[in-house]
Order: C-alpha cells, then sequence, then structure tokens
C-alpha cells in the first residue's frame, strides 16, 4: 500500500486543499450578506407598478376585445358550447376569488406579503382552477374563432393579470 512518506505527502496535500477551500467559503458568506442585503433592497424598494409590458398587454386585451367583438359574441353567438363555457366560467371565478382572497384580504387587510408561505395550498389551487378553466374556455370558444381561440383567450388573460398587478 503506502508508505508513511507517501501518507504525510497526501495529508499535507489535503490539509492544504481544505485551508483553500475554507478561505474561499469565508469570501463566500460575504457574498451571500451582500445578496441578502440586496434582495433586502429589493423588498425595500418595489419596482413600479406600471411598466412598458404591462402596458402592452393591457393595450392589447383591449384591441383584442374590440377588434374580435368579444363581448358581442360571447353574449349571442349560439355556437358556443353552453356546458363547456359555464364549467369554465365557474372555474375561472374560484380561480380569480382565491386571487382576491390572497391581494384583498390577506395583503391589504392581514399585511402578509408572503402569503403562500402561510397558505400553501392556495398557489397549487389556483393554478389547477385557472388550467382547467383555460381549457374549458378554449372547448367552448373554439367554434367561433377556431384556431385563433387560445391566442384571443391568452391576450386577454394576460391584459387581465397585469390590470390584477397593478392592484398589488
Amino acid at each position: 500500500m503506502l508508505n508513511d512518506s507517501e501518507l504525510a505527502t497526501l495529508r499535507n496535500r489535503f490539509k492544504r486543499d481544505a485551508e483553500f477551500l475554507l478561505q474561499t467559503t469565508g469570501s463566500g458568506d460575504e457574498e451571500e450578506a451582500e445578496n441578502k442585503k440586496s434582495q433586502e433592497e429589493k423588498d425595500a424598494k418595489p419596482l413600479p407598478r406600471i411598466n412598458r409590458h404591462s402596458l402592452f398587454w393591457i393595450v392589447a386585451s383591449i384591441g383584442v376585445t374590440y377588434y374580435v367583438d368579444f363581448l358581442h359574441n360571447i353574449m349571442e353567438n349560439d355556437d358556443i358550447k353552453s356546458w363547456w363555457f359555464n364549467v369554465g366560467l365557474m372555474l375561472l371565478g374560484v380561480c380569480l376569488s382565491l386571487a382576491m382572497f390572497c391581494i384583498v384580504y390577506l395583503e391589504w387587510f392581514k399585511g402578509i406579503q408572503h402569503y403562500d408561505q402561510e397558505y400553501p395550498a392556495v398557489p397549487p389551487l389556483t393554478t389547477a382552477a385557472f388550467i382547467a378553466a383555460s381549457c374549458s374556455l378554449n372547448m367552448a370558444l373554439w367554434p367561433v374563432w377556431s384556431f385563433f381561440t387560445p391566442l384571443i383567450l391568452f391576450t386577454q388573460f394576460m391584459g387581465v393579470v397585469m390590470l390584477i398587478s397593478l392592484l398589488g
């Protein structure tokens, strides 16, 4: 196996490597402290609510609503599959109710900023309700706009999300 001199050499090499690793870890702690400080500064200074990105989606949603005559088609088109449409509206109502619960009640009244830690079941439930609602609405409105339906609904969704993000 190894004789004493080879063992001593190996031990010294590991000792040097360990000292080097400890030195680099010390500087990593400083970087980690700086990252924490910068994260705290980000939390202290929130980004502006109105920006180009949110304005684009809100304007695009308004434009799509106008040009495809969205509300008129929803109210009076007989091609809509009403069962899927009603299921989609109920699931969308669940999704928006959970979002309003988080924004209005938990954030505004209770002052809980990280409600996903207090109520860990809310984000997955909201996500599942929204995915099911979007599938149902796509199936219900497919006879009206055909392959444009997912694009139209996605634009509407982004406009609503950006509008809600202006609230909280």
